[in-house]
């Protein structure tokens, strides 16, 4: 284990210890990957006092955008130290890890991009009856401080995600990462002040959700505050907040809908991969996949096959499809559900077995209604099958459930898409791919349980900004 492993840090644009440490473990075999400090209340309060402190300086739109720019070609150099972090501190394979960095990188330009779109427009005064001497305008100013707390599964794009838009729209912004995945984390905030980020613009807390959760949202200095995680959380950070903006993503239970006409060839693969990527872990992860009558069988026998063909192991194996569960505590969890359908009439069809935090990807049918691993987000490597007898019923089925994040068809008929496009009671409708597609420009985010407001770049930075309206009587 290297030295920079055991790191500090980050509050009001000074790289602070504290006496207690969190250890970072690999959620394979428990080794020790690195310690960050145990944030607490005084902390986070410190953080919001240095972003007031950080506002007070000018930080133009110009040297805004040289930063992001500046930090995104420093993430671009050392790729492979971010993935070789992320697939040791989380539940991503080195393979899976690759793609981060990249990713986080074209968000931090994109980000900076966005920023000099950050425009208003006049307004048409003389449209009311007695104010024709009249002429103005709006434009966009920063909220001031934005509060954003992220998960584990994909800590450098989430806090690129949240850290851009902020930075752009000309905020400061308070961070706290998943205390099981805050090494990328800090490494990108290494990048950002070595970019020239001036102080306070950033902090980074690391610590327990359970004690600096509430610091991290009531301050009523705080503007916004984003968060992506569990419902039960939302709830609890909805009681919390006061009034403020709030954007939530809270997961789904994702369908697939695959008519007759799909091409199995496109769907099989698409589908597994959007299942299982990052052990399961994965707010967008296919969760249920509704099968047309008359392509059930050939799809659940290819399905099958495809799925008993994947490799589960260490993250850091090349070869490897499917690596470890965060925690061993959060396998359990999965391994309780699947055991719950099956007493109540489930098979499992292949997969399933458990060895520690490895929870062999899982491939279920018959699963009856109302049981948890059909109607809440399992959050883990399972996927169940239904048999549908018309698209109506699919989406039926579909809608169902509390969430709508994120929902997919696999079919060659353009009626067939629009039918679902329209009848989909969710954020996003991918079409010919699994619900596991994210472009960084869109707005993100779903409805019901799944959350508020949008995520994704622009839609950030709009949440990220106020308007104000500039009028002069002539």
């Amino acid at each position: 284990m290297t030295n920079d492993k055991f790191m500090k840090m980050l509050i009001g644009g000074e790289w602070k210890e504290r006496p207690e440490r969190i250890a970072v473990r690999n959620p394979f075999d428990n080794t020790l990957v690195g310690e960050v400090p145990a944030a607490g209340v005084e902390d986070v309060k410190a953080a919001i006092d240095g972003a007031v402190q950080a506002l007070e300086r000018d930080f133009p739109l110009h040297a805004r955008y040289d930063v992001l720019v500046k930090a995104a070609s420093l993430v671009d150099h050392r790729q492979e130290e971010y993935a070789h972090t992320i697939a040791h501190e989380g539940s991503k394979t080195i393979r899976e890890a690759r793609r981060e960095p990249p990713r986080a990188a074209n968000i931090l330009r994109l980000s900076a991009e966005a920023g000099r779109r950050l425009t208003g427009e006049t307004l048409p005064f003389e449209s009311r009856v007695g104010s024709e001497n009249r002429v103005g305008y709006y434009f966009r100013f920063p909220v001031g401080i934005v509060s954003a707390i992220i998960p584990f599964n994909d800590p450098l794009a989430l806090a690129a995600h949240n850290i851009g838009p902020a930075i752009a729209a000309g905020n400061s912004i308070v961070l706290k990462p998943s205390a099981l995945t805050p090494l990328s984390v800090l490494m990108l905030a290494h990048d950002l002040m070595d970019a020239g980020l001036p102080k306070g613009r950033l902090s980074v807390v690391t610590g327990r959700g359970s004690e600096l959760g509430e610091a991290m949202v009531s301050d009523p200095r705080v503007r916004v505050v984003t968060f992506t995680g569990g419902v039960d959380v939302g709830l609890q950070i909805s009681r919390w907040v006061g009034i403020k903006k709030v954007i939530m993503e809270l997961g789904s239970n994702s369908p697939v809908i695959v008519m007759d006409d799909a091409d199995l060839d496109r769907a099989v693969p698409a589908i597994a991969a959007g299942a299982f990527a990052q052990a399961g872990e994965n707010c967008l992860g296919v969760q249920r996949i509704l099968v047309h009558e008359r392509v059930y069988d050939g799809f659940r026998d290819r399905f099958v096959k495809h799925v008993a063909g994947l490799k589960a192991g260490h993250s850091m194996s090349e070869d490897v499809d499917v690596c470890a569960m965060l925690t061993e505590k959060e396998a359990r969890r999965v391994e309780s559900w699947v055991k719950e359908a099956v007493e109540k009439g489930a098979r499992i069809l292949t997969g399933g077995r458990r060895e520690g935090a490895v929870l062999w990807p899982a491939v279920l049918e018959d699963v009856p209604g109302g049981v948890r691993i059909d109607c809440e987000e399992v959050y883990g490597p399972v996927v169940s099958l239904y048999r549908v007898a018309s698209l109506d019923e699919a989406i039926k089925r579909a809608n169902r459930v509390d969430y709508g994040l994120h929902a997919a068809i696999f079919t060659e008929r353009l009626d067939n898409a629009f039918k679902a496009v329209s009848g989909l009671q969710y954020g996003a409708v991918i079409v010919n791919d699994s619900t596991d597609y994210r472009l960084d420009v869109m707005p993100f985010g779903g409805t019901k349980l799944s959350g508020v407001g949008r995520q994704g770049i622009w839609s950030m930075i709009q949440e990220m900004t106020e308007t104000r309206v500039v009028c002069f009587s002539l």
